[in-house]
């Protein structure tokens, strides 16, 4: 490997979103420092199976009225 070129690769200690702690390597921030996560496998649908529907700007509503009348 050439000398210089190369990130620092050190300890880091990772914060769940249920606050559970591990240590692992790696090239982000600095030596020591915690990386605190908003999503994780604890807490992300794709893992936990329950999802929820945000209404983000009305969509929702205006699904849920432009189809209210009709039967399935």
């Amino acid at each position: 490997m050439k000398k210089g070129i190369h990130p620092d690769y050190h300890e880091i200690t990772v914060v769940m979103t249920d606050g559970t702690k591990f240590k692992t390597k790696s090239t982000w921030g600095k030596a020591g420092e915690s990386l605190q996560l908003d999503i994780d496998p604890t807490s992300h649908p794709a893992w936990t199976g329950v999802h929820r529907l945000l209404d983000t700007g009305g969509q929702l509503a205006k699904f849920e009225g432009r189809f209210k009348g009709l039967k399935f």
